[in-house]
């Protein structure tokens, strides 16, 4: 009795083995058809001139091959012969070489797969205000921040805002924002940088403040927005009590020449006059009243005397 069960267990082996392969959706004798590129989960990086192709046609190893892209954007693939490819992103690629393949009744149903395994340009440009403006590598996993420090950082000039050139699609460069805040650190947007991706840090927009001023010198508008002429002169410090401030100037550098523009600062203080908007490169020029300066040294002069006498008594 043993002798016969164990002979018929034997025998429910292979059944055993064939229901658990169907139950997992395997069919000897078949092979498993894998799984389609998601479009979405993708990088959308285009075929340019120069770049190194790994074709792979699956279950196909003669029709898998390795190409370099012509100058003419085109490829040299086994039994297609030449196919124009540059333009295309990687599953547009593929999508186009397996039509060929099955309107040419070489594969009934093709699942080809293309790889760019080395870009004409492996590096991106970092460019503009930074400390080492350069090409630098963005093998892996690259994003906007880490490409500013491998430059080693931002110029005291640089703006509020950096521009990405993407490699594949010129046309429609991109501004972001700089988040310099660390409050709002967190929500700094940080695209991923692709091979060929240019990035450019803009300069901020300078006015200069002289003349009878506390602190005078040049100042950075944040992303070139114009600010007033009071805001200006309130990075500046104000004025000083010896201002002459109805004969403030603020010159203007334009394509026909230089501009001049007379101010009253007590009467846009008092709101009796607007306003004026201050642009990148605008001159603010405070002068000086010699009545004031001489009244107020001779005030300083007498003060000083006066001391003078008071020590000297005694």
């Amino acid at each position: 009795m043993r002798t016969i069960a164990k002979a018929r267990l034997r025998q429910s082996k292979p059944f055993t083995l064939l229901f658990f392969i169907v139950l997992l959706g395997v069919t000897p004798g078949f092979t498993q058809t894998p799984p389609l590129e998601n479009p979405q989960n993708s990088p959308n990086i285009v075929i340019g001139a120069g770049d190194l192709l790994n074709v792979v046609v699956f279950d196909t190893p003669e029709l898998t091959t390795q190409t370099r892209v012509s100058q003419q954007g085109e490829v040299n693939l086994p039994v297609l012969g030449t196919m124009k490819l540059v333009g295309l992103t990687t599953i547009e690629a593929a999508r186009q070489i397996e039509e060929d393949l099955r309107s040419r009744h070489l594969i009934l149903d093709p699942h080809v797969t293309i790889f760019i395994v080395e870009y004409a340009s492996q590096g991106a440009t970092v460019m503009g205000e930074v400390r080492s403006p350069g090409i630098y590598p963005t093998l892996g996993t690259r994003k906007m921040l880490d490409m500013l420090a491998v430059a080693g950082g931002l110029q005291t000039t640089a703006g509020k805002m950096v521009s990405i050139v993407h490699r594949d699609d010129p046309q429609h460069p991109s501004s972001i924002p700089l988040q310099v805040s660390s409050s709002t650190m967190y929500a700094q947007e940080n695209p991923t940088i692709f091979p060929g991706d240019t990035l450019i840090v803009l300069k901020a927009g300078i006015i200069y403040v002289i003349g009878d001023v506390l602190k005078p010198g040049g100042f950075l508008l944040d992303n070139n927005t114009p600010i007033s002429v009071m805001q200006s002169l309130s990075l500046a410090g104000g004025w000083d009590k010896t201002a002459a401030l109805s004969k403030t100037k603020l010159i203007r550098k334009t394509a026909a020449g230089r501009e001049e523009m007379d101010l009253d600062l007590k009467h846009i203080t008092y709101g009796s006059q607007a306003d004026v908007k201050a642009q990148d490169g605008d001159i603010l020029y405070v002068p000086s009243s010699i009545s004031k300066t001489l009244t107020y040294r001779g005030i300083e002069a007498a003060i000083s005397i006066t001391s003078g006498v008071l020590i000297y008594l005694h």
